[in-house]
């Protein structure tokens, strides 16, 4: 059985097949789905799905960094409201995203930081967001990083040297996804994930975003998780069936004992 720890599937590109694209997953062996929260927009599609998909669907609550904008501490005290109100599986999905506009990237740093500390208060992991700014993280979680802090680099998108430091922070794992079949995009995670042990690696499509060859260009689906997990297979010289059985206790173990 698999486990797509990242999966929007709240989006409004599944909201003609919404039901038929879960089930497929299912059908195809991914049983759990965890979804990262982006903004206020984003919450109640969220969880409603939580409700319809109970044991199923688990809810993150978080600022995606490319909603930090003039008044990201209303969205924050949104956040922080919701996070007092119930429980939630990760704080998720935060970081950095340098890649679409820089504009707010002082208000970034600090949404990430205030972010990491509730997490810490909350002894609840973290689900990154890291988009041309691995460096700027990398400082960032090391700075805050004690026993409290635990998470995953959704979409790694770091060398092998970012790897390495990863790996040292004890508690952090890499998301691995569809860039991982791209020809030219993927060779420098394909690098990574050689010289990286199973137990550091958790599988996610990020759906319906950034879909696996020879899906790419199209809507990402959680079906698509075999497909991520053959590949990563093939590099680690094992077999699927071992992929699936220590990614998902991988995740297992980083998101006990919220699910």
């Amino acid at each position: 059985m698999f486990v797509d720890t990242h999966a929007h599937l709240y989006s409004n590109q599944f909201d003609e097949d919404r039901n038929e694209i879960i089930e497929k997953a299912l059908n195809n062996g991914v049983n759990k789905f965890y979804l990262p929260n982006i903004d206020s927009q984003s919450i109640t599609g969220m969880l409603q799905l939580e409700k319809d998909y109970e044991g199923i669907c688990f809810p993150m609550m978080g600022l995606h960094p490319c909603s930090v904008k003039e008044d990201y501490e209303k969205e924050l005290s949104l956040v922080k409201d919701w996070l007092d109100q119930r429980e939630f599986c990760a704080i998720g999905e935060i970081g950095i995203d340098l890649y679409w506009d820089k504009t707010f990237i002082e208000e970034q740093k600090k949404a990430f930081r205030l972010q990491i500390q509730w997490a810490k208060d909350l002894q609840k992991p973290i689900v990154i967001h890291a988009r041309e700014s691995m460096d700027e993280i990398m400082e960032i979680v090391e700075e805050e990083n004690d026993e409290n802090l635990r998470g995953i680099f959704h979409c790694f998108s770091g060398d092998v040297n970012h790897a390495n430091r990863v790996m040292d922070l004890k508690d952090f794992l890499l998301g691995i996804g569809g860039v991982l079949t791209f020809k030219n995009s993927g060779k420098i995670l394909r690098e990574v994930v050689e010289q990286t042990g199973l137990e550091y690696l958790v599988l996610e499509t990020d759906a319906p975003y950034l879909a696996p060859t020879p899906f790419r260009g199209k809507r990402n689906e959680s079906s698509h998780i075999p497909l991520i997990a053959s590949h990563l297979a093939e590099l680690k010289s094992c077999t699927i069936e071992e992929i699936a059985a220590v990614t998902t206790n991988n995740s297992e173990k980083l998101f006990s004992p919220f699910v």
